[in-house]
């Protein structure tokens, strides 16, 4: 077919008439060509593109944006956190007081009670930790980076759970906490079990500023947040990313695995740290 033929093809016209079905008189007609049919829908596409573009990202964003509903609900967990704990201290000092009127009652001393803090409950048995971390110098070095206090001397739980309510966390990995945030303990992160060669994800977008090896945490590298926040991901079986990266939120920055002398068996240890202060990932990310 030679470009005559192609071009007597697309301009080839074609012509609509409307007529009353009682006597077939003419009520309108219009001439259109195949190269104006394909124009109209080409502009057809791109304006309904654009608006469902717009849609999706304003009045639908609820069903098409993935971090919508993500944000919401991490923003109802935390007004509900924060109501338990107002109801719990609540309870509490209506306890003290109830106790104490029935000492007053009973002749004895009110200031004789005994509060117990929560340092002195002992730990449920089905909340016990599994040992899969233990502290060493690689560690050490690293946590000296982004603090300039001792370990005890940081804020700890002085950090607002709602300086990060407007950001989405993307879960590095799905699987199973076996170790919790503990900082008494000297374990500041948490340990995620999932299956073997799970990709790790980067938590939010970020710059990676650390990737490299450790004798004692394996492959380990870690992402700058803004906010002044920094993620740290351990015991990886191959990293995918190098220092100065730039990553989005989600993207695949390593394999977890089971390097180093610290790890027991495959996981990934995660830590979060803001303003040089250690975070607990499980009161942003879910795991499961």
């Amino acid at each position: 077919m030679n470009l005559g033929k192609i071009k007597s093809w697309i301009e080839t016209k074609f012509l609509f008439v409307v007529r009353k079905e009682e006597d077939f008189s003419v009520i309108t007609s219009f001439s259109i060509s195949k190269k104006r049919i394909g124009l109209l829908l080409i502009l057809f596409f791109m304006v309904s593109f654009v608006i469902s573009l717009f849609l999706a990202r304003t009045l639908l964003n609820k069903w098409f944006d993935p971090a919508f509903q993500e944000t919401e609900n991490t923003a109802k967990i935390y007004a509900l956190s924060e109501t338990v704990d107002s109801l719990l201290t609540e309870v509490k000092a209506k306890d003290h007081y109830l106790n104490n009127i029935k000492r007053i009652i009973a002749g004895e001393n009110p200031g004789e009670e005994e509060v117990s803090s929560p340092e002195s409950v002992e730990p449920l048995a089905g909340n016990r930790e599994i040992d899969l971390y233990k502290s060493g110098e690689a560690t050490k070095s690293i946590i000296a980076e982004f603090e300039t206090v001792n370990i005890e001397e940081l804020n700890l739980g002085r950090v607002s759970r709602t300086s990060f309510i407007d950001t989405y966390f993307f879960p590095p990995v799905k699987g199973v906490v076996t170790s919790p945030f503990s900082p008494t303990s000297n374990h500041l992160g948490i340990d995620v079990v999932a299956t073997d060669n799970e990709p790790v994800k980067a938590i939010a977008d970020g710059t990676v500023v650390l990737a490299s090896w450790t004798l004692e945490t394996g492959y380990v590298i870690s992402i700058q947040h803004s906010n002044e926040l920094i993620s740290i991901y351990k015991h990886n079986s191959v990293l995918l990313k190098s220092i100065g990266d730039v990553v989005s939120g989600g993207e695949i920055i390593s394999i977890i695995g089971n390097t180093g002398e610290q790890s027991t068996g495959q996981h990934l240890h995660l830590e979060l740290w803001y303003k040089g202060n250690p975070l607990n990932p499980q009161e942003f990310i879910t795991f499961n």
